[in-house]
């Protein structure tokens, strides 16, 4: 197999102390590669990367409308959140929308990503819940579609394994992802996430064409392409549900509005959406660094979204920025190297 190219480059005291290879493509909604480097074509584990995508059928299937959810709501949907109170408050209201408590979730719990609200809980001798998982706000999505799949079933019954592939809820999720990748999941490897839903090998191509496609609506179904503008719009409305205080993913879309949708994955996977030019964006690094996949990200934007010379600034502190160590030294870079 041949090596991924050197992407980002970590200097320090003016010489190259680390590199990091990865793959990365740019694709339109008819999946003609504008741009590439790397092996686009071998199958990687997206994980939260497609949040969005796997969010898709809480709005098709009409759940969203059922329950009224609101932007903040759809927002959290597709998140990787910090786990901050609003956070937690918010994912708790969808499943109060649906008539269930965060007894419900099946994805696990853990403390929140954001130091002062660890501390704070500590000091309050508060222990994390479901609801203070990243992952809560995806998984108030799945309880939700799976309160309306129920129809007259009892809801806690029916919800209960809605995680396991062959669950009806997967199902609905799984169909999204390959109608919009246009890769067949049957015929690739299946894994396990860190919120215990299955997460399926797709190629860079075919996430970065998925994307595309939510982007512009260009290839999805009707009801499919709706859902889809319903939740770019929700996110560019409530960007601080994607991720949280100081995060990437939230920072950026605050910045760029509806041109960008991004969304981080664990193990250095990163994809996006550039609806306004028709794209979509996925990569990955190898080493499986999130400082890395975010240099990539904000390199990828700077080349392919129209701003303005403010906006290029900004995004420019991100593909080449500082290293500072703890008594606020600039020792160094983290820089594109491409």
């Amino acid at each position: 197999m041949t090596a991924n190219p050197t992407l980002v480059e970590a200097l320090r005291g003016g010489a190259v102390e680390s590199t990091h290879r990865g793959a990365w493509a740019v694709v339109d909604a008819d999946g003609d590669v504008v741009a590439s480097a790397g092996d686009i074509d071998r199958p990687i584990f997206p994980r939260s990367a497609v949040k969005l995508l796997q969010a898709l059928p809480l709005v098709e299937s009409g759940a969203a409308e059922r329950y009224g959810l609101n932007d903040e709501q759809l927002a959290i949907a597709c998140a990787s959140h910090n786990g901050e109170p609003r956070h937690v408050a918010v994912a708790a209201s969808m499943l109060a929308a649906a008539g269930v408590d965060d007894a419900a979730l099946e994805c696990g719990a853990h403390w929140p990503y954001r130091d002062v609200v660890q501390r704070e809980m500590a000091a309050a001798g508060r222990t994390p819940t479901a609801l203070h998982n990243n992952c809560s706000g995806k998984h108030a999505g799945f309880v939700c579609l799976g309160c309306v799949l129920a129809g007259d079933a009892d809801k806690r019954a029916f919800l209960s394994g809605y995680v396991k592939p062959e669950h009806p809820v997967m199902r609905e999720v799984g169909d999204a992802i390959e109608a919009t990748t246009g890769w067949r999941l049957a015929d690739t490897p299946r894994g396990t996430d860190g919120c215990s839903i299955p997460t399926y090998a797709i190629p860079l191509r075919h996430l970065a064409l998925a994307f595309a496609r939510a982007g512009s609506g260009i290839g999805l179904r009707e009801g499919r392409a709706r859902a889809a503008k319903r939740l770019m719009a929700a996110v560019t409305v409530e960007p601080f549900m994607v991720a949280g205080s100081g995060r990437f993913d939230t920072r950026i879309i605050e910045r760029l509005g509806e041109r960008v949708f991004c969304k981080v994955g664990a193990e250095g996977v990163f994809c996006a959406a550039f609806p306004k030019a028709g794209l979509g964006v996925a990569l990955k690094m190898d080493d499986g660094a999130s400082r890395a996949c975010e240099v990539v990200m904000a390199a990828l934007i700077e080349r392919f979204v129209r701003l303005d010379e403010a906006e290029r600034g900004f995004v420019h502190a991100f593909a080449d920025q500082p290293l500072v160590n703890w008594n606020g030294l600039d020792i160094g870079r983290l820089r594109w190297a491409a």
